[in-house]
């Protein structure tokens, strides 16, 4: 394709009716049709490559395209921001924050049913979970809570919250807080794939950027503190990009899955590395494993996505060790 008539796709893409309710977090409709381009001719026509390579014709199904784009993207940024976590002992803070997004889905469900405000639920995830993880670590740093406690009080106070928001409504926003409970292939829209790659580009735009930092702090806070990084803000950065990745994995995975794959393919790749760079490659390929032979088995016989890609990352887990045991 000639640059102009890409030039031209865009142009009449971006004319399009703009109905997904996370138009607003793309700068302009130019980008929202550049993002449509990328979505269908770019990676509509790669799958639709491999399904005439491979046989495979639901690779050229455009709701399971969508679900596998969205599945690398979490391949990568969960291994990539849990491996700071892992490091840490901080394994409990996805879960955390997954289940107080919880609270701000069924915040978002409520306002709609109550009040007819339209919140996008997973606007309202982003917002309570960033808010969560910054009180744990107020909690963590002023009231000189234990961090296990910090996270179990903001647990499991965030899913009560959200718990009583439901019966408010006499259970009647129930139905909509399912998908977003146990994750769903069928109904990843272009615009949770718009919001993941655009959460997914954040986050892998500022590990880089602060990597040195995060890994001075992951691995040696007190000397850290003694070179004047500044330790409160790193953490609050990590907080954040843990509460982007968490939110962004909701629709696939779930809430009560989505923490896996902040853990399980970092865990998967500790022993394969010789350094902290190559643990974190293998744990990104661990990832990348997981959530494609998930999805595809998903598909294949009519598996909980979420469940399906843990289960898998969890069979490499073991898989791995016995191959170290072996040798």
């Amino acid at each position: 394709m000639t640059g102009f008539a890409v030039f031209t796709s865009v142009s009449a893409l971006s004319t399009l009716p703009v109905s997904d309710p996370f138009a607003p977090l793309f700068v302009s409709n130019a980008l929202l049709g550049l993002f449509d381009w990328f979505l269908q001719v770019v990676v509509g026509g790669v799958f639709s490559w491999l399904a005439g390579v491979t046989g495979l014709q639901f690779l050229s199904y455009p709701y399971m395209q969508r679900a596998y784009l969205s599945v690398l993207c979490i391949g990568i940024v969960g291994p990539l921001v849990g491996s700071f976590l892992v490091y840490r002992d901080l394994s409990m803070v996805g879960d955390t924050l997954a289940h107080t997004a919880f609270t701000g889905v069924a915040a978002a469900l409520f306002l709609d049913a109550t009040l007819a405000l339209a919140v996008p639920p997973l606007v309202g995830a982003l917002v309570v979970a960033i808010l969560a993880a910054l009180l744990v670590q107020v909690l963590v740093e002023y009231t000189g809570a234990r961090s296990d406690a910090a996270l179990a009080m903001v647990l499991t106070g965030g899913f009560g919250l959200g718990s009583v928001l439901i019966s408010l409504t006499d259970g009647g926003i129930s139905v909509g807080i399912n998908q977003y409970l146990f994750g769903s292939l069928a109904t990843v829209s272009r615009a949770d794939v718009g919001l993941l790659v655009s959460m997914g580009l954040v986050v892998v735009v500022a590990v880089s950027v602060a990597y040195r930092p995060l890994l001075y702090v992951t691995f040696d806070e007190t000397a850290a503190r003694a070179s004047r990084v500044h330790v409160g803000a790193v953490n609050t950065l990590l907080s954040v990009l843990t509460a982007f990745v968490v939110v962004s994995a909701m629709r696939i995975m779930g809430v009560i899955l989505v923490a896996a794959l902040l853990v399980i393919p970092v865990v998967t790749a500790s022993r394969l590395g010789r350094s902290y760079k190559h643990s974190l490659l293998y744990g990104v390929l661990a990832g990348e494993i997981a959530g494609v032979a998930g999805v595809t088995l998903a598909y294949l016989y009519g598996l909980a996505a979420g469940g399906s890609i843990v289960l898998v990352a969890i069979a490499g887990f073991v898989v791995i060790q016995l191959g170290l045991r072996i040798r």
